[in-house]
């Protein structure tokens, strides 16, 4: 089993910065890619990045609509923790932002959640 916790989000007004963290605990061994998905009221749950760790490198992978300005990156020492680092962000990022990790065996894990509003 995999827990994930999510810290960082909060309110920040159009043009500004937000940077989100996720610690994962327990079989951490078994976590193949890690990601991030948001959940705006209304709508679906979908991607907006996604984190996998090869031999000698990382491969990150982006929702269009965040391209250029969120950028995934993944704690080099401890493997355990991803961040996301959300720039330039507009109004329309306003959601609840999970962090997901999926195993070698393709189990699903999802943390609880963390708001994050965009509004002046």
């Amino acid at each position: 089993q995999v827990q994930l916790v999510e810290s960082g989000g909060g309110l920040v007004q159009p043009g500004g910065s937000l940077r989100l963290s996720c610690a994962a605990s327990g079989s951490i061994y078994s976590i193949k890619s890690m990601g991030w998905y948001r959940q705006a009221p209304g709508k679906e749950r979908e991607l907006v990045a996604t984190i996998s760790s090869g031999v000698s490198t990382n491969y990150a992978d982006y929702a269009d609509s965040v391209k250029g300005r969120f950028t995934i990156s993944r704690d080099q020492n401890a493997k355990n923790t991803v961040y996301l680092q959300m720039n330039s962000l507009k109004p329309e990022d306003t959601a609840v932002y999970y962090c997901n990790a999926v195993s070698y065996v393709y189990s699903n894990y999802w943390g609880q959640g963390t708001q994050v509003t965009v509004s002046s």
